[in-house]
């Protein structure tokens, strides 16, 4: 029984750190300013075609947009020279997606998900 209130407070302390307000809104975790996004894709879910826009924090120049299927497999591999691509979902089957952007020396820059409804 000695264990139980510090168990509690463990926990109190765990919710309440993790969601921090900030001039009307909630942010994730308990340094903010490390969610910055690089990288975003929309509409998501997405049937048709899919758009992913680069920050402006970010050189342009050599970087790849690697795109698996579920199961790990390798889809789609793209060159990203611009501030927006779109990529055609014609070939892609439903189901969730993961991407990947790496820097020209194959350094992980950010990664995220995507939803594909046919």
């Amino acid at each position: 029984m000695y264990f139980l209130p510090k168990i509690l407070l463990t926990i109190i302390l765990t919710v309440s750190l993790t969601q921090v307000s900030n001039a009307g809104g909630v942010i994730d975790g308990i340094f903010p300013e490390q969610k910055v996004r690089f990288i975003q894709c929309y509409p998501n879910p997405a049937t048709t075609s899919i758009n992913f826009e680069t920050s402006n924090l970010i050189e342009k120049n050599n970087l790849v947009l690697t795109i698996y299927n579920f199961i790990g497999k390798k889809v789609d591999e793209v060159k990203i020279n611009s501030n927006k691509v779109t990529i055609s979902l014609e070939n892609y089957f439903r189901g969730l997606y993961v991407y990947q952007l790496k820097d020209k020396q194959g350094q992980l820059i950010e990664s995220g998900k995507f939803q594909v409804t046919k």
